[in-house]
């Protein structure tokens, strides 16, 4: 029997490795924007499955949240295998996003300090963009701060080689360390999800004295559309990202 290898090398060029560090912090939005230019996800439960550590056959990684602390590693030791699989695919050029979790572990894989802050984010903040973060990641988006949606109590202190993209009156929020990105806040996000979230961290946010109406009111609808458009700017920047890596004809797209 003969195999199509063009076809099978063609297959593998178009997978991205989605790390879930809980069941249900997922890829949100960002799930249909991949599928629908092509991609396939090879999705990961990092507490249960086994982690990679090389980053080959890849064409991205997306590593997702979580209320793991990543300073706490002998309790979730799967956190170090992530960051090795962090730092081998910057190694490697391999684009990797980060979110919440995840770009506290791209921050302290690449020699930052991840830390507990002293308040936590949770519910709508506004961010400032950086010029740096309108010329790459958020290029598209027209206006200088941008409201979007937190739910972290981490903060980190980041590598000096850190591109910072974007910040709010507490943190930064976003940046870029050779070929990956690290973003505090969730642009994935759906109503769904957070209302999920709500009904799972209920015990968090009642004791941060956060009501669950405010994070989730009727007026929130144009938030999460607005969320929405701005998680495909994003993802069609870092789409980019992924097409660089793979030496397609950008202009082409």
């Amino acid at each position: 029997m003969l195999f199509d290898t063009a076809h099978i090398d063609n297959t593998l060029c178009k997978k991205i490795l989605s790390i879930q560090n809980i069941d249900f912090e997922t890829l949100g939005t960002l799930e249909e924007l991949i599928h629908s230019d092509g991609y396939q996800i090879e999705n990961i439960e990092a507490q249960t499955d086994t982690i990679p550590s090389k980053a080959d056959g890849y064409v991205a990684i997306v590593i997702l949240g979580g209320p793991m602390a990543v300073y706490d590693e002998t309790n979730y030791q799967y956190l170090s295998k992530e960051q090795e699989l962090i730092r081998d695919a910057i190694k490697n050029e391999v684009p990797v996003l980060g979110i919440c979790l995840g770009s506290q572990l791209i921050a302290q894989a690449t020699g930052g300090r991840v830390y507990r802050g002293p308040k936590k984010e949770i519910g709508w903040f506004n961010v400032t963009l950086t010029p740096n973060g309108h010329e790459s990641l958020f290029k598209g988006i027209k206006t200088k701060t941008v409201r979007v949606f937190q739910w972290h109590g981490d903060t980190y202190d980041l590598p000096s080689t850190a591109n910072i993209m974007a910040f709010s009156n507490l943190y930064p929020q976003a940046f870029k360390v050779g070929s990956a990105i690290g973003m505090q806040f969730h642009l994935e996000v759906n109503r769904k999800m957070i209302e999920r979230w709500i009904q799972e961290y209920s015990q968090e946010i009642n004791k941060e004295h956060i009501k669950s109406d405010d994070i989730l009111l009727p007026n929130k609808a144009k938030e999460i559309r607005d969320s929405y458009d701005r998680c495909k700017v994003v993802y069609s920047n870092f789409s980019k990202m992924i097409d660089k890596f793979r030496g397609k004809d950008i202009g082409a797209r």
